[in-house]
């Protein structure tokens, strides 16, 4: 289910996380810029922007970082907004804004819902732990060692220390297990102040599982002891899980577009195309025969050809291309900047492909009960029906990376290839950052780094930076960290 804005405090609130994350206004953020006066709004109105400010992260900054990362795009040959994306030379500063709207809006609005004494607020404020749980695994997946134990008290503001990585996945499930409750119990709605799922328990209870799958298998690698325990224990609960997008839908006008498009659409980038279509997913799908392709990415009409074409270059190759004219991001993930149906792309937190495969990737390393082939089929099945391209059937049966490729895996290490590579061709364009994390755990699609590297040959980004605002007014901040140094539970060589 999908939702969209439907009164003007939702307008409201949506716009203000805009004005934050689009020119680092601070307005929004009357509610708790001054953490030892932290206001007492109503937790349903605190709830939008908790959502909002996540979606702006993940639809925008994290959108970008993880689209190119994942190599779904590369910078246009006539542009040069995210070339040092493509050079593997972020900048601190570039991460202000998603720190901001996690820290700042999304977390401290969540922990203002928790903590409010009001009656009939359990059912928001079992949301409000699940976008507190949620917004820790993308600060730590992206950053590493965040704050976490300090973070959101006022005496402590600006200096919180920062926890280990494995801290703040403990702290995940524990807000997991505490949401739990509160979501199945006699409470009032939130309605239509909930953006994603309309105040329904049952979609936000499969949510919660879904996510604790997720971040489950997150330890896969690093500690599959507890990745194995914590999904067997999950699995006794006889858990649902999300079989339709956790999303938010936006509208065309307003100011509450795709916060992608939106930003592609302002003053200060004016609609140009900075992002273009990269070989490396391009050819994969060329090489399935994949009806996505024409999908995720705006065709060339070419009256004199047979067929209409797709255009795509290399990962950073824009130099060795001025010339070459290349598909953009189609409207359908938000990513094309000169057509106004961008605007109404959604911002995915979990898709239903995401939730199969998951699911599968459990029941293959036997860590679940379940038909990891039947789940697979479901996955690819998801992410056709998400994207308008019909029946998988044909697809599922014929592509190289289709059915065959699970069914003939030997070792769970090829079966885990098989649903990690089809989980990267569904998240084109909608979940480049979640693309980017998977890439990271398990190795799986193989990338090569971008043509337009600066950093040591065969290195590629294993984490963001800390922003430049944790540098100069954090006590306690860490230290620099190379983005070639991987995360707690990442592979030092994908």
């Amino acid at each position: 289910m999908k939702r969209k804005y439907r009164n003007l405090k939702q307008v409201f609130f949506i716009g203000l996380v805009a004005a934050v994350g689009f020119s680092g206004c601070k307005k929004f953020l009357a509610v708790n810029d001054n953490p030892n006066n932290p206001d007492n709004a109503t937790p349903t109105l605190l709830l939008p922007t908790t959502e909002a400010a996540i979606s702006q992260v993940i639809g925008n900054q994290f959108q970008v970082f993880g689209n190119i990362w994942s190599q779904y795009w590369t910078q246009s040959p006539v542009a040069s907004q995210y070339k040092s994306i493509d050079q593997y030379a972020p900048l601190n500063t570039d991460f202000d804004r998603s720190w901001l709207n996690l820290y700042r809006v999304a977390l401290i609005n969540a922990d203002l819902i928790i903590k409010n004494n009001g009656a009939g607020l359990e059912n928001v404020k079992g949301i409000a732990y699940l976008m507190k749980a949620y917004s820790y695994q993308v600060a730590t997946d992206a950053f590493g060692d965040v704050p976490l134990s300090q973070a959101l008290q006022p005496t402590v503001y600006p200096n919180p220390v920062y926890d280990k990585q494995q801290a703040v996945y403990d702290s995940i499930f524990m807000y997991i297990n505490k949401a739990m409750p509160l979501l199945k119990a006699s409470s009032v709605s939130p309605g239509a102040q909930d953006m994603i799922y309309n105040g329904d328990m049952t979609k936000w209870v499969a949510f919660a599982n879904t996510l604790e799958l997720r971040a489950y298998l997150r330890l896969s690698n690093v500690d599959p002891a507890t990745a194995q325990a914590g999904i067997t224990a999950l699995y006794k609960t006889n858990p649902t899980f999300l079989t339709v997008d956790a999303s938010i839908t936006y509208t065309s006008t307003g100011g509450n577009e795709n916060p992608f498009y939106n930003e592609a659409t302002s003053p200060t980038l004016g609609k140009i195309q900075n992002v273009v279509a990269s070989s490396t997913v391009v050819d994969q799908f060329k090489t399935n025969d994949d009806p996505r392709l024409g999908k995720f990415y705006t065709l060339f009409i070419d009256k004199k050809a047979p067929v209409d074409s797709l255009e795509s270059i290399p990962q950073g190759g824009y130099n060795s291309y001025s010339n070459k004219k290349v598909s953009p991001p189609s409207p359908l993930v938000g990513g094309q900047a000169n057509d106004p149906a961008s605007a109404t792309a959604p911002v995915k937190l979990i898709s239903a492909a995401e939730s199969y495969f998951l699911q599968a990737e459990a029941v293959a390393r036997g860590w679940a009960t379940g038909s990891a082939t039947t789940l697979y089929t479901q996955g690819i099945q998801a992410s056709f029906t998400a994207t308008g391209a019909g029946d998988a059937t044909t697809y599922t049966a014929t592509a190289p990376d289709g059915l065959k490729a699970l069914t003939t895996a030997v070792t769970v290490n090829d079966k885990v290839k098989a649903i990690i590579t089809q989980k990267y061709y569904a998240m084109c364009g909608f979940q480049g950052f979640e693309a980017w994390n998977e890439w990271r755990r398990t190795g799986y699609p193989k990338l090569d780094p971008s043509v337009a590297s600066t950093i040591d040959p065969g290195k590629m980004p294993l984490r963001m930076l800390y922003p430049n605002s944790e540098l100069t007014s954090n006590l306690h901040f860490p230290g620099s960290i190379p983005i070639t140094t991987p995360v707690w539970w990442g592979l030092a060589n994908p």
